[in-house]
């Protein structure tokens, strides 16, 4: 009985300990927009596009080209350009 009482209590710390870690927290910026990058969120657009370029992406960048530039400023668009 006593080994069941452990198992019971260092489960429930376990679990207590992952949902502190992965708790969901509010995000309030869409995930593509840099921080502090948001569109007006009184318009009624349809759909919110970000800038193009590193500076506007949320995750830093290491390596950014041309083609990645060109690519990124092309996004709505169905094909992007051939380099």
């Amino acid at each position: 009985m006593f080994s069941v009482l452990k198992i019971a209590s260092t489960l429930a710390v376990g679990y207590t300990v992952y949902r502190m870690f992965t708790a969901r927290q509010e995000q309030t910026d869409p995930a593509a927009f840099a921080p502090g990058e948001t569109s007006d969120t009184s318009s009624s657009r349809f759909a919110d596009v970000r800038n193009a370029g590193p500076d506007s992406m949320r995750s830093d960048v290491d390596d950014w080209d041309k083609v990645d530039q060109a690519a990124d400023e092309s996004f709505p668009a169905s094909d992007p350009p051939a380099y």
